[in-house]
């Protein structure tokens, strides 16, 4: 079945099964591999994407379900202040170790500044515990989204 779904600005239309998870249509089907397959549940975070502006899991999102809503990736981060204020963040702290779940980590981060510019450890924290990091580089993702948060993005 086709699905038109409006991914990073574009219109794509996807010929797959309604039920097909996101992640899989993003991948698969439009080889945008930068959303990664964590575990399957939408537990880790690593497949997040952002629908709407909401942090989403897409791994247990059926394309479907996101009928005419905006999809934003990983691959078009870069393109809002918060995105590049976070990529950079993330560099000057040297958050990345093996940097499998950064992508997913990236997006969280980029939906809880957007919905609150200035929050604290605690928020932050809240935020991003959803959001499974096997190298343990916690601290590290704190500070870089601290530094944005106390910095903003106007010089991004």
């Amino acid at each position: 079945m086709a699905h038109k779904v409006k991914i990073n600005g574009e219109t794509r239309e996807l010929d797959v099964p309604e039920d097909m998870p996101l992640l899989w249509a993003l991948r698969g089907e439009l080889g945008m591999v930068g959303t990664k397959f964590g575990c399957g549940k939408g537990l880790c975070g690593a497949c997040t994407v952002h629908v709407d502006g909401v942090a989403t899991r897409s791994c247990s999102l059926p394309v479907g379900s996101v009928g005419d809503k905006e999809v934003t990736t990983i691959e078009a981060l870069a393109e809002t202040p918060v995105g590049r204020a976070l990529q950079q963040a993330w560099l000057d702290e040297d958050v990345m170790q093996c940097g499998y779940c950064q992508a997913g980590q990236l997006m969280n981060a980029t939906a809880l500044l957007n919905r609150n510019p200035k929050p604290d450890t605690r928020q932050i924290d809240a935020a991003m515990s959803g959001n499974i990091c096997r190298c343990a580089c916690y601290g590290r993702i704190r500070e870089a989204i601290a530094q944005v948060a106390e910095k903003g993005t106007a010089n991004v």
